[in-house]
């Protein structure tokens, strides 16, 4: 049994890795839902805990949102992944994983677009600086490791 790994570069470069391996495996432009469901098999048989399509919650204000938003991937409490399927990236899916990442409270989000031709060309990384105190609707569903 493998150690699964507590900080979340080892888990974002397990993911990255785990994503790697499928991309090139079944090749790229197969429906976003396959990537998902196969992705998530593949990184719980690395011992990683993985949330499939996690609905969050945002509170602000005195107003609440219930399921706002589906988080595709929620790798060990703490990565939010989205899997897209895709020729190639556009503004607005940078956008929705930093939108994601803020109202959640995560501090990293990876960005995966498995319709594209090289895989490398398809993986971004979404750094949460500026996290919303006010939000942090995942804080109230899962308690994050470092709580």
């Amino acid at each position: 049994m493998r150690e699964v790994p507590c900080d979340i570069e080892e888990v974002a470069r397990s993911v990255v890795d785990a994503a790697f391996h499928l991309h090139r495996d079944i090749g790229p432009g197969l429906l976003e839902s396959v990537y998902e469901a196969l992705l998530a098999e593949k990184l719980r048989g690395r011992g990683l805990q993985v949330d499939r399509q996690l609905p969050i919650d945002v509170n602000f204000d005195g107003i609440r949102i219930n399921d706002a938003f589906r988080a595709d991937l929620v790798v060990e409490r703490k990565l939010l992944v989205e899997l897209k399927s895709t020729e190639k990236f556009v503004p607005v899916h940078g956008k929705q994983v930093l939108t994601y990442v803020r109202l959640t409270g995560l501090p990293l989000g990876l960005l995966i677009n498995f319709g594209a031709e090289v895989f490398r060309e398809g993986v971004k990384r979404i750094i949460n600086d500026r996290p919303l105190r006010a939000f942090a609707p995942l804080r109230e569903t899962i308690k994050l490791v470092g709580d």
